[in-house]
């Protein structure tokens, strides 16, 4: 594997997407952050952070699993890991904005969307990756992107943070590297 984005890199994208977040939702009391298990969710309270720091407002943030809301779910060899859904606010007339650490096929967001309207009706719903890898099978995007990295499709993005992981480090290999790491 090979380390292509270190901490400071991340904190500098993490700042910018933060920005841009802001800069699309002025009206920062009808903004809620939502982040996707299991690493978007660590990103998505950076983010909050952000902008508590430099707006002093703290936003309704969640976390969602959405294993269960995965279309391809059916072919998993072994049981996934389910995680705990926590949307305590009504997301009805919100402008949610879904975190999650790397966007690839569309998958995740698609279920991330499915999950989400399970809450009710917000009034619109973005998406910010920190690493956009291309290689879509739904027509979906990230309105907001820290980096995007072109890859193929043998190969692996690992997003590290400090919060899961120990450090806060992108790596791109092959899967079996990712074994060393």
């Amino acid at each position: 594997m090979k380390r292509v984005i270190d901490g400071v890199e991340i904190a500098r994208m993490l700042e910018r997407l933060t920005f841009q977040i802001i800069e699309a939702v002025p009206e920062l009391k009808e903004l809620a952050l939502v982040g996707v298990h299991r690493r978007g969710v660590w990103l998505a309270e950076r983010i909050r952070k952000i902008i508590e720091k430099h707006r002093g407002i703290l936003l309704d943030m969640g976390s969602l699993d959405i294993t269960l809301f995965r279309d391809d779910l059916s072919g998993a060899v072994c049981l996934p890991k389910v995680f705990s859904t926590d949307i305590s606010f009504s997301v009805t007339g919100k402008v949610i904005v879904l975190v999650d650490d790397v966007l690839y096929t569309g998958r995740t967001v698609k279920a991330s969307l499915d999950a989400i309207s399970e809450f009710g009706r917000p009034d619109k719903i973005l998406m910010a990756a920190l690493i956009d890898r291309g290689h879509r099978e739904y027509p979906i995007h990230a309105d907001f992107i820290g980096k995007k990295i072109p890859t193929s499709r043998t190969e692996e993005v690992l997003v590290h943070l400090k919060e899961v992981d120990g450090e806060d480090n992108v790596y791109i290999g092959l899967p079996k590297e990712s074994e060393n790491i």
